[in-house]
């Protein structure tokens, strides 16, 4: 049985240097955390020449949907990219699932080529089907859409942002869509992270209100993008609620992370998953954890989120205990299947 679904506000706080340190020693040594430090150092320094030489218009093709919806007042922006540029029969699911709660759905993809049958099936259900250079992740992909979006909807009461970094949906979308809504204007997204200071994880955010909306689209058009991951995700994940509370907004998600550690705990079957006996909330609020990988079990389990990240699937990064067993979270009315994930997974796989 998962508990209701209901909003908590972002904790404030900034970065702070304790969860800067705590974020890097999870490497579990202090030569390996040096050796973090060296990497992000490396990769920031390799991508300096790269960015310079990478500006300028990003989309290489763009196209109308078969219903190009030019009355919408919610659109949703949706970010595909697969080695091989095939879209996934999950990644239609996702697409049919955000079109079906309301949204005109915008698909971006920064894969270099996409077969002629799988652009004709984004057509089929998306208002707007763009190609664009792999350059900048999500947030470029937004950044890129964004002028274009304002052009063709100037009048938006809701902008969501997703990706295809989440496996899913296992649970219908509605009530997901539904509890965002309810919290009224704002800024509000699945889950809370306090790793860097408190944020909302990207994989899917919902703006909701003309004020809203528009300062995330002023915070995306002026983002500078980057190839460096670690840039973007300072730049843009862990400044986005900073920003949007600066301005006078709600932050809000649906999966809290104290919410989410206290059912977490409260059941002694999901500390198995954990994998910390020694666990309790005091610590891992002062220590936090990443809600998607360490409390990856929970999430669905007690709280009911829809999705699963790929990235704990196929690399299990945190090494976390049991992630093979993932299929057993999914419900066998789940819009998307097991086999529907797990050719995903193979189709990432084999690019």
């Amino acid at each position: 049985m998962t508990e209701p679904l209901l909003l908590s506000d972002l904790r404030d706080g900034g970065p702070g240097l304790r969860r800067v340190v705590h974020g890097y020693g999870t490497a579990g040594s202090w030569r390996r955390t040096l050796g973090r430090y060296g990497a992000v150092l490396r990769e920031v320094l390799a991508a300096l020449p790269r960015d310079l030489a990478a500006r300028g218009g990003g989309v290489k093709r763009i196209e109308p949907g078969i219903d190009p919806e030019p009355d919408a007042a919610r659109v949703a922006l949706y970010v595909h990219y697969a080695p091989s540029g095939g879209v996934s029969r999950m990644v239609l699911c996702q697409l049919l699932a955000l079109r079906q709660v309301g949204f005109a759905v915008v698909f971006i993809s920064s894969a270099a080529g996409i077969p002629d049958a799988d652009w004709q099936a984004v057509r089929g259900l998306c208002a707007l089907a763009m190609q664009r250079r792999n350059f900048g992740l999500d947030f470029g992909a937004w950044h890129d859409a964004v002028p274009e979006v304002r052009r063709r909807w100037p009048v938006l009461l809701e902008l969501m942002l997703a990706n295809d970094s989440v496996l899913g949906p296992i649970y219908p979308m509605q009530p997901v869509i539904e509890a965002l809504r309810s919290g009224g204007d704002g800024l509000f997204g699945l889950t809370e992270s306090l790793q860097g200071g408190p944020h909302l994880q990207t994989y899917m955010l919902l703006a909701r209100g003309r004020a809203a909306v528009a300062d995330l689209c002023g915070f995306l058009e002026t983002l500078v993008l980057s190839h460096s991951k670690w840039l973007l995700v300072q730049r843009g994940e862990l400044r986005l609620a900073r920003w949007m509370r600066g301005r006078g907004h709600r932050v809000a998600a649906l999966f809290g992370y104290e919410r989410l550690v206290r059912a977490v705990l409260a059941r002694a079957e999901e500390r198995v998953w954990l994998g910390d006996p020694e666990a309790d909330v005091e610590r891992l609020m002062a220590w936090p954890v990443n809600p998607t990988q360490h409390l990856w079990h929970g999430l669905v389990a007690c709280l009911g989120a829809p999705f699963i990240k790929t990235e704990l699937v196929r690399r299990n990064p945190a090494h976390r205990p049991g992630v093979e067993n993932w299929p057993g979270l999914v419900p066998p009315d789940a819009p998307s299947s097991v086999a529907v994930l797990q050719a995903h997974l193979a189709a990432m796989k084999a690019g």
